[in-house]
């Protein structure tokens, strides 16, 4: 499909309806691209939107087990297989829509630099980038939260499990921990005597290995969310150009539906007084001529 969309923007109908506009000096308002093009890019419009919703469905997968798995007092390998498998889904996803809108992005700008924005079309194409863009934008930052949400909460329980061996820690020492990659700096002093021990230095290497796991995904997904950021805020402006000019072009309309409403009612009542004139006079010729047939008759 990525084919069909670079091949369309280089057709010779584009060119052809450019070099005419700079002939004649008219704005042209035209449908100059293929009909099937625009299909095709309504399809990858459609594969786009359908592809972030899955992402939105993963990231609420991934809340439920967040809290499962910090409810469990039990290691459940399983369900962290799961959390892992959601997470690679969502990198997959990701990195294949930055792709696809990176190209319709690129040949948008290039349709730009033949036609300007002349194109009733391209604005269309400019207006669903724009739309997909933020949309992508969204669901990747609250992904990026729920992640970082998790991060925490397993920084919490690491902190209450070393509480209950005698351990007090801060917020910077968790963190030192973690940077380390070593949880023995703060474990190597716990006696592993009795069960509910040895079950809580489990614990707490389990979650130091699952914060590891969320550092090197937000890391993965770092430079692509930056990426897709930096561009949903260059189209900041444009896109709030075209809100406000549909608005205002929404309120023009609303007032001149008003304004023609008035005017047919005045229409309507000048036109009833012009009736009633015309009546009036006729009555007064009448009237009138009755009197002289009179005046004549004696």
């Amino acid at each position: 499909m990525g084919g069909d969309i670079r091949g369309g923007l280089h057709s010779s109908p584009l060119q052809a309806q450019a070099d005419e506009d700079d002939m004649d000096g008219d704005v042209a308002v035209t449908m100059e691209t293929p009909p099937t093009f625009m299909e095709d890019f309504f399809a990858e419009v459609e594969e786009i939107g359908q592809n972030i919703e899955k992402i939105e469905k993963i990231v609420l997968e991934m809340k439920k087990k967040h809290s499962a798995i910090l409810s469990s007092p039990l290691q459940d390998e399983k369900m962290k297989q799961d959390l892992e498998e959601l997470m690679a889904d969502v990198k997959r996803i990701a990195n294949k829509m930055r792709v696809k809108l990176k190209l319709m992005q690129q040949n948008i700008e290039q349709e730009d630099q033949l036609v300007g924005n002349r194109s009733a079309e391209l604005r269309i194409r400019k207006t669903q980038h724009s739309t997909l863009s933020r949309k992508f934008v969204e669901v990747m930052t609250e992904y990026n939260k729920i992640q970082n949400d998790y991060r925490e909460r397993c920084k919490d329980r690491i902190r209450r499990q070393l509480e209950i061996t005698g351990k007090m820690t801060t917020d910077e020492e968790i963190e030192e921990m973690l940077e380390s990659g070593n949880p023995a700096i703060f474990t190597q002093g716990i006696v592993m005597e009795t069960q509910k021990a040895r079950q809580t230095l489990a614990e707490i290497e389990a979650r130091h290995n699952d914060i590891i796991k969320l550092e090197k995904s937000i890391r993965e997904l770092h430079d692509m969310f930056m990426d897709m950021a930096m561009l949903v805020e260059s189209q900041g402006e444009m896109v709030d150009r075209i809100e406000y000019h549909v608005k205002n072009a929404a309120a023009y309309v609303d007032t001149a539906t008003q304004e023609t409403r008035r005017a047919v009612r005045y229409q309507s009542k000048a036109r009833k007084k012009k009736i009633i004139i015309l009546v009036l006079i006729v009555v007064l010729v009448v009237i009138l001529a009755i009197i002289i047939f009179v005046s004549v008759r004696r």
